[in-house]
């Protein structure tokens, strides 16, 4: 037996889980992740999950991933190169271990090194035995005959068996991070509560690698991640998609309008809509549509009964969607399009994460018609911009296009849970019944928003539709000045939000060498990476975007406030041309990346250092 030595503590730690598609890593890095929280480390996650439904056994295309950083500080991304990496089969170590840290751990399951899988994943050679790995520190466990020996008593077969070694690894992960299983059995109490079969093969086989690792000398040092310093409050693990359906949620009782969700499933938003048909006792219904033209449909008719209306999808439904949301515009009815953004064009990456969309957004209808942009940039804050999304459309009588990604829907992070008593209030502008003054386009001198007659309360009848109708009255016009006055009314009521929105912010100095522009989900490793150039003493800013139509009032005095401007994006260069548009004063620089992977922080670190010390591109 091994001697337990004392645990090495580290200030933040990266793990990955890798295997096939059903080898359960996005359970076991959940499980890892949920007991992170439990025992109070701040974290964030990120799944990755493979393009390809059901790629053969053992083939590169067929790799799923659950990548998580733990720490005692606040943790901003899911990390870039893995302190420990879990590969269950050798497609998935070929597929990863450019991710993994000389010198870091990499466990294996050794039983799955074999010619047959060597061949599918393309090695030439055992990795085990041909010294590729030798810059690593190598656990070749043989998870798979261990974990059919710790349940053999079970009388299960060798597939079922198969399916809980995801659960002997997370056993030799606990162990390593000087995690408790008791945590973690609670956790599976919870999700196998109606299949204690199941339930008690996952705990045998958790226990067994848990045992394992504690019993071998190759496991050499254990580490322990102290607990962060969290505000005081309810927290919990949530993913992006998840914050979105609650914020909504929270829209709606905070409003007093009903939540209606119509929508088709689309990768990678789903969870949107699942997350809300499972909370029907709060008011939320949900309409799963035959296509995406009817979901957006569906919830501008329970708009239009006086339903907070909202719909969700990625980009290529979001295409289809662009008449609906014209109609949404042309009839003043408020209306929330969830867009979580996938690489692209057509089914693209439909698994992978891009900013990819920004300017369907922005432009992606006919004829003169602005509609509010946003965009979330963690998953916590989704429920937020979810929440303030839905209190825009409300109050201005205009759709709200709100911009999440597959990043930020299907990664995590720690959420502290608000009452929501405390969200700001949310006042549509509901006419009262039988007002004599009542004109369906009679608008407020302030925010120019027309008032919300519900149907069937007396007096208030009216017409709405895709056609223009005249100012004040709701006629349907063609008159030419009456359809010019309209369209500037639209456009001006959306550009008065500026006034309700937050100025924006510069995490750094006021001034400086080189000020860095992002959007959406790139914010975290971004941060990181400026922070610690802050460190060595440059002179660099971050301007993170949240709200991008309309920008904030101060936009442009704080571009022009820095020597440089770089706006960094996953996409072809989206966000810079819309402010190159906006403020074509300004000389802005680019970095892209189109991968389907979130930027790292050593590849920013290096490109920002580079430009602060060329020459040129000065403003």
């Amino acid at each position: 037996m091994g001697t337990k030595v004392l645990a090495e503590e580290k200030d933040s730690v990266v793990i990955k889980f890798v295997g096939d598609s059903g080898d359960g890593m996005q359970l076991a890095g959940t499980l890892f992740s949920d007991t992170a929280a439990v025992l109070g480390n701040d974290l964030f996650t990120f799944p990755d999950y493979p393009a390809e439904i059901r790629a053969p056994h053992n083939t590169l295309a067929g790799v799923s991933g659950f990548q998580v950083q733990i720490g005692k500080e606040k943790i901003f991304f899911s990390g870039d190169l893995c302190d420990v990496l879990v590969a269950m089969n050798p497609a998935s170590l070929k597929t990863n271990l450019k991710w993994v840290k000389p010198g870091g751990t990499i466990i294996l399951d050794a039983d799955a090194f074999n010619e047959k899988a060597f061949e599918k994943s393309g090695y030439q050679s055992n990795p085990l035995e041909d010294g590729s790995l030798s810059s690593y520190r190598v656990i070749p466990a043989p998870v798979s005959s261990l974990t059919r020996n710790s349940i053999a008593h079970c009388k299960v077969n060798t597939k079922t068996a198969d399916r809980s070694r995801n659960m002997f690894a997370l056993g030799i992960v606990t162990y390593l991070f000087s995690q408790e299983l008791a945590t973690t059995f609670k956790f599976l109490d919870r999700k196998f509560e109606n299949n204690p079969t199941v339930k008690e093969i996952n705990k045998l086989v958790l226990s067994a690698g848990y045992n394992f690792a504690e019993t071998i000398e190759a496991i050499g040092p254990t580490y322990k991640v102290p607990g962060a310093r969290l505000k005081k409050g309810t927290y919990r693990n949530i993913s992006g998609n998840v914050a979105t359906a609650w914020g909504l949620l929270a829209a709606s009782e905070r409003s007093g309008r009903p939540l209606f969700l119509g929508s088709y499933p689309i990768t990678p938003a789903t969870e949107i809509l699942m997350e809300l048909t499972a909370n029907k006792a709060l008011r939320a219904r949900v309409f799963q549509a035959e296509d995406e033209i009817a979901g957006i449909c569906s919830a501008i008719g329970a708009s239009f009964s006086g339903s907070l209306g909202v719909t969700t999808t990625s980009g290529p439904g979001l295409s289809l969607k662009s008449e609906a949301i014209g109609l949404a515009a042309m009839t003043e009815l408020p209306l929330v399009i969830v867009n979580v953004q996938r690489a692209g064009p057509s089914t693209g990456m439909p698994t992978k994460s891009e900013q990819s969309d920004l300017l369907q957004a922005l432009y992606g209808r006919n004829g003169e018609c602005p509609v509010i942009v946003m965009s979330a940039s963690t998953p916590a804050n989704c429920f937020y911009y979810a929440y303030e999304a839905a209190k825009l459309s409300l109050e201005h009588m205009t759709p709200v296009i709100l911009l999440t990604d597959g990043y930020l829907g299907n990664g995590s992070e720690l959420f502290r849970i608000p009452a929501v008593s405390d969200l700001p209030e949310i006042n549509p502008p509901l006419a009262r019944p039988g007002d004599p003054d009542y004109k369906p386009y009679r608008r407020d001198p302030e925010t120019l928003a027309r008032q919300w007659a519900i149907p069937g309360t007396e007096g208030l009848r009216h017409r709405i539709g895709g056609l223009e109708k005249t100012d004040i009255y709701g006629a349907v016009s063609t008159d030419p000045l009456n359809h010019q006055h309209m369209v500037k009314i639209r456009e001006e009521k959306v550009m008065r939000v500026a006034a309700k929105l937050p100025l924006q912010k510069i995490h750094g100095d006021a001034t400086g060498e080189l000020l860095v522009v992002s959007w959406g989900g790139t914010e975290g490793s971004i941060k990181t990476a400026i922070r610690e150039l802050q460190k060595q003493g440059k002179k660099i800013g971050h301007a993170h975007f949240n709200h991008i139509m309309p920008l904030p009032a101060n936009t442009e005095s704080i571009l022009e406030s820095y020597r440089k401007v770089v706006v960094c994006e996953l996409n072809n260069g989206q966000f810079v041309k819309y402010l190159r548009s906006e403020f074509p004063r300004i000389s802005y620089m680019q970095y892209n990346k189109i991968q389907g992977l979130p930027f790292f922080t050593d590849e920013l670190m290096e490109k920002f250092t580079q430009l602060m010390e060329e020459p040129g591109h000065d403003n």
